[in-house]
């Protein structure tokens, strides 16, 4: 593939990121989406019942994403994302009613661990070797296998991180895809962990400022253009069926695969993929501005972070299986108590929303870890992309964007 059209499927993130680098690279692109418009699982939209846009979910990326915020550059669209000017962190425990910071400091070394003041309360220096059990030797074990999830450091730092980034309980997540995660974020110095949040929405920073620079770039998008099947010749594809719509592949043309993994799957024949997800619930209520960060991080409730923005505050539940048949008001006014707590307001409950997603990501437990592809297929001509791929990371923003990259630099 290094002469002809690249036709990647899926306008996800890591569709649109894979297209990006094509196009900069100076390669024909045609990019095909099922739906009306671009983003997959990443995406705003004017709900109805708060009469203001939302995002399906808030999703966070860090000062040290550089695949995130090479895209956002290349895209123009770096100035989307805002955050505080320093790795702090704001917690609250509604068991204790304790509040704190956790200061991550500047630097690369951990100085902050030895600072009563930035660290977790009721924790000791000591305490934080269990993360360097996690990157010494993780090997295929579960995080439970390898350290003691219980205790103050566990509960109110260890947990909330990792349901966070793996969307799984942490005793049953993937100890690699941690210390990968501690590699590149904590262990990493305070530099690489600001945390970064698309305040006017998610479309708004990662998916219309790419949709109108590949359209600058005279890409050919296609929407509503959903790929029906594929045809094969030994080691190439050779035809893609979009409904009717038969597209022949010549010599030097290639396939990008950027859709769900179940999707891949019944496209390419004896792939192996993922067969686990788990569940994120995003809860979305009118309110005017909270006197509270942008971004707290809530233990011993049901909420897990609250995101305050103008006019609305999100609330996003990781790891949310248990919460998919509760009812929707009833999960609408637990949440909001929980918030009201937090931030002192009545416990009356405003206009709101709950957006729940079944199969938001894999599951990241050793055993699904596994079964991720790789970017490369036994075709010569089609090639994987998506943050349920082997990116070395959970299936966040950054895994998505990384796969998109990788897919198109072997193409």
């Amino acid at each position: 593939m290094t002469s002809g059209t690249v036709h990647v499927i899926g306008a996800g993130l890591a569709g649109l990121s894979a297209a990006a680098r094509l196009t900069q690279a100076g390669r024909r692109v045609i990019l095909h989406e099922a739906g009306a418009q671009a983003g997959g699982r990443c995406r705003s939209y004017v709900d109805t019942v708060l009469n203001m846009p939302i995002d399906n979910g808030n999703h966070v990326i860090l000062s040290g994403n550089r695949a995130a915020l090479s895209y956002l550059d290349l895209i123009g669209a770096r100035d989307r994302m805002h955050g505080p000017a320093s790795a702090d962190f704001p917690f609250v425990d509604l068991r204790t009613r304790e509040r704190w910071t956790l200061r991550l400091g500047d630097g690369f070394l951990p100085w902050w661990i030895l600072n009563d003041e930035s660290r977790v309360p009721n924790t000791r220096a000591t305490d934080y070797l269990v993360f360097a059990r996690l990157l010494w030797m993780p090997g295929r074990k579960a995080i439970g296998e390898l350290i003691d999830c219980s205790g103050a450091l566990y509960e109110r730092l260890v947990e909330p991180f990792f349901l966070a980034t793996l969307n799984n309980a942490p005793a049953e997540s993937s100890a690699q895809l941690a210390a990968t995660l501690l590699r590149e974020t904590i262990a990493a110095g305070g530099r690489n962990c600001r945390p970064l949040i698309a305040m006017e929405g998610l479309s708004t920073a990662f998916v219309d400022p790419a949709v109108d620079w590949l359209k600058v770039k005279e890409t050919d998008i296609k929407f509503g253009h959903e790929l029906h099947s594929i045809d094969f010749d030994g080691g190439r594809a050779t035809r893609l069926d979009f409904s009717g719509d038969i597209v022949p592949l010549a010599a030097g043309d290639g396939v990008i695969i950027a859709v769900p993994p179940n999707l891949a799957s019944r496209l390419l024949p004896g792939l192996t993929v993922p067969t686990e997800f788990r569940a994120i619930a995003n809860l979305h209520f009118k309110a005017d501005a909270l006197n509270l960060p942008i971004m707290t991080g809530v233990v011993h409730a049901t909420t897990q972070w609250i995101f305050s923005y103008p006019g609305r505050v999100s609330i996003t539940i990781s790891a949310a299986d248990a919460l998919m048949q509760q009812p929707r008001e009833e999960l609408a006014r637990e949440v909001w108590r929980e918030v009201a707590q937090v931030a002192g307001l009545p416990d009356t409950l405003p206009p709101w929303q709950v957006v729940r997603e079944r199969r938001a990501t894999i599951a990241t437990d050793p055993t699904q870890e596994a079964l991720r592809p790789p970017a490369q297929t036994k075709w010569d001509n089609v090639i994987l992309a998506g943050d349920w791929t082997d990116t070395g990371l959970p299936p966040t923003i950054e895994s998505a964007i990384r796969s998109g990259e990788r897919a198109a630099s072997l193409a």
